[in-house]
């Protein structure tokens, strides 16, 4: 029993799990009526998903050592890309999303193949791109169709997939829950997920290994991209229409909640359900602030202090897993 519980506190979503259980408690305390209702875990749940779709992909790069924020910049051009070939070129709707989903790639690719050819940080490499895509969304929005929020009506297969809702659940909690499963078997069950574990701790020594961790970076930069292709299409179709300024706030929400959720900022440790953690904990505090009645701004706060414990708990544990104690 007592080697078990040991396993488990070495464990890397521990500390978000516990983090997630005093949250939940303090706000199910401190908020008026309504955070614990059916509408209120609606909300909280619908804010992590959104989170979660992009933040899952992102920890699995942070995992391998790399950093991406041009996530925010391809939330807002996919969200037009998608809304202007519909909502003003009249195109089909999977036709726009599918093309959203090629340029999503492109992105990716670019990003991968510019970080691994050239050795640059990714971080300022992805810099580069968040304000090259921003600025393209932006210009070619205004070029194509004069202006930088175009409005659609969503229906059939696509409003389904990425626009239904049941009792005020979001259908974007499925596609969470989806991704956080793959992931997790990929990073627990495949040799793919060893090489990622290994590019993030010694790369190096990875590819001295045999490890492709050229490769392995590539094809991360794009599942970054393709979450954040994913959670424009979802706000676009959920609020029928799109925005360039759409995911301006994931450029860091996403790193956030996957170093809430386990991740460790030099790579080489993290899963995917301490990602899945790290979002709800960030999807509470957000809509737990709301039902308080408190200043919204005293989320950046809390956010913050839990982003610091977070780092100094996944050091500790860490810690714990490498000496066994």
């Amino acid at each position: 029993m007592k080697s078990s519980l040991k396993r488990v506190i070495r464990r890397p979503e521990f500390g978000a799990l516990a983090g997630m259980i005093l949250v939940y408690a303090f706000f199910a305390v401190a908020a008026k009526n309504g955070f614990l209702t059916l509408a209120g875990t609606a909300n909280w749940m619908n804010t992590a998903s959104e989170l979660g779709v992009l933040a899952v992909p992102v920890g699995m790069l942070m995992i391998a050592g790399e950093f991406d924020l041009s996530v925010g910049s391809v939330i807002g051009a996919s969200s037009m890309i998608v809304s202007i070939g519909n909502g003003f070129y009249g195109l089909p709707m999977w036709a726009a999303i599918i093309l959203a989903l090629i340029i999503g790639t492109l992105i990716g690719l670019a990003n991968g193949i510019i970080t691994v050819s050239t050795r640059l940080p990714s971080f300022i490499v992805t810099l580069a791109g968040l304000f090259m895509v921003a600025g393209a969304a932006l210009g070619f929005s205004r070029l194509l169709s004069g202006t930088t929020a175009v409005t659609l009506t969503p229906e059939g297969s696509a409003r389904m997939v990425f626009g239904s809702q049941a009792a005020g659940f979001h259908v974007s909690i499925l596609w969470w829950i989806a991704i956080t499963a793959v992931a997790s078997w990929i990073l627990t069950q495949t040799p793919y997920g060893n090489w990622i574990f290994a590019t993030g701790a010694n790369p190096n020594a990875a590819r001295s290994a045999g490890v492709p961790s050229d490769r392995v970076k590539v094809s991360l930069f794009v599942a970054t991209a393709l979450g954040a292709v994913l959670v424009g299409i979802l706000q676009t179709i959920q609020y029928s229409g799109g925005d360039v300024t759409y995911g301006r706030d994931f450029v860091f929400d996403a790193p956030v909640a996957a170093v809430i959720g386990g991740v460790l900022l030099t790579g080489g440790y993290g899963s995917a359900i301490g990602v899945f953690l790290g979002s709800v904990i960030f999807g509470i505090v957000n809509m737990g602030i709301f039902y308080t009645g408190w200043n919204s701004d005293w989320a950046q706060l809390v956010l913050g202090t839990l982003l610091l414990l977070a780092v100094l708990g996944n050091n500790y544990f860490r810690k714990l897993a490498l000496t066994g104690r």
